[in-house]
C-alpha cells in the first residue's frame, strides 16, 4: 500500500479497520478454501459471509478502541472492513468457477456413467447441468454451451454481489452492535 494511499485511507477509516480488513481477506480465504475446494458445500459458503459479516464490522471497531460519541468513524470502520471481506469472498468464489468451469474435461466417476462426450471447458459444464437440470436449463432458454455460459455467468456475478452484499451489510450490523456494546470510559 503507498504511503500517499495509505494516508487518503486514514482520513476514512482507523489502522485497525484497516488491520481488519486484512483479517477479514485471511477469513474469507479460510472460508473459500474449507468450502469452495476442500469440502465443496457451496451454500455454507454462502451462509458464513453473514457471520464473518459481523465479526469483522465488530473487529474492526474493537481493534480501533473507538469509544464513546464515535459513530460516523465506527461505522466507515465496519462497512470498510465488511466491503473488504466482501469483495475477497466474491472474488474467490469467481476465481474458483472460472477455474473448474475452463478445466472441465468431462471426466466422470465410472460408477456414474463414465466420461462425459464434450469439448473442454463450457460444453462439458453444460452438458453436466444438461443431465442433471434439463427443465430448469429449457425454462431458462438455454439451448447450448454459449446461451449456457451466458446463463451460468450471469448466476455466478449475481452470487457474488449477494456474498459482497451480505458481507458488507453484516459488517455494518457488527459496527453498530460494538457501537452499542462498547466499553464506557468509567
Amino acid at each position: 500500500m503507498s504511503a500517499a494511499f495509505g494516508r487518503a485511507l486514514g482520513r476514512i477509516v482507523d489502522r485497525g479497520a484497516i488491520t481488519a480488513a486484512f483479517v477479514g481477506i485471511g477469513m474469507a480465504v479460510t472460508i473459500g478454501v474449507s468450502f469452495l475446494l476442500v469440502i465443496p458445500i457451496e451454500p455454507i459458503y454462502w451462509y458464513l459471509s453473514i457471520p464473518a459479516g459481523l465479526l469483522i464490522g465488530y473487529y474492526a471497531d474493537a481493534r480501533s478502541g473507538r469509544g464513546r460519541g464515535a459513530w460516523v468513524r465506527i461505522m466507515a470502520n465496519a462497512t470498510f472492513a465488511g466491503l473488504v471481506t466482501g469483495l475477497t469472498l466474491a472474488a474467490l468464489l469467481l476465481g474458483v468457477k472460472a477455474l473448474f468451469f475452463a478445466a472441465d474435461d468431462g471426466y466422470r466417476d465410472p460408477g456414474l456413467g463414465g466420461r462425459i462426450s464434450c469439448q473442454p471447458g463450457g460444453d462439458c459444464v453444460y452438458r453436466r447441468y444438461l443431465e442433471e437440470q434439463p427443465d430448469e436449463l429449457r425454462s431458462a432458454g438455454v439451448t447450448d454451451a454459449v446461451s449456457f455460459s451466458r446463463f451460468y455467468w450471469a448466476q455466478q456475478w449475481t452470487t457474488a454481489g449477494l456474498l459482497l452484499a451480505l458481507s458488507t451489510g453484516f459488517g455494518v450490523a457488527g459496527g453498530l452492535l460494538y457501537g452499542v456494546t462498547r466499553p464506557k470510559p468509567g
